[in-house]
């Protein structure tokens, strides 16, 4: 069996640019991408914290320590600059990959600068 598992995610990442008019996608900063392991082209999910929407598109490479995270083509709908978003990536994996395997946590400031990384999710208080 084949488990779709959370690979990694950028938490909590502020939205820079929403580009209507750019042919899709999501740019973000390059080193958030090295730092997550999301690579350019792959499929991304964001989550607006600020306005509840939630969609698809791929991940492109911004420049380098740049802190852009653009939400282009019609997603710019969906998400406006100053919005809060988290962005995650999936990956298959089959059930004995899956006992070993632990997501990338990537949380960045209000100015998509890294805090830390981390490898599990704190736990959810009762």
């Amino acid at each position: 069996m084949q488990l779709n598992l959370l690979k990694a995610k950028i938490h909590r990442a502020t939205v820079t640019h929403a580009e209507l008019h750019y042919e899709g996608s999501c740019a973000i900063d390059g080193r958030l991408l090295d730092i997550s392991g999301i690579r350019e082209y792959e499929q991304i999910h964001i989550w607006n914290v600020n306005q509840g929407t939630r969609f698809v598109t791929y991940a492109i490479r911004a420049d380098e320590g740049s802190g852009v995270i653009s939400v282009n083509g019609a997603a710019a709908h969906l998400a406006k600059p100053g919005d809060l978003v988290i962005i995650a990536a999936y990956g298959l994996c089959d059930e004995a990959e899956a006992a070993k395997f632990k997501p990338t946590c990537v949380y960045v400031d209000r100015d998509n600068r890294l805090t830390h990384t981390n490898h599990s999710m704190p736990a959810q208080a009762a």
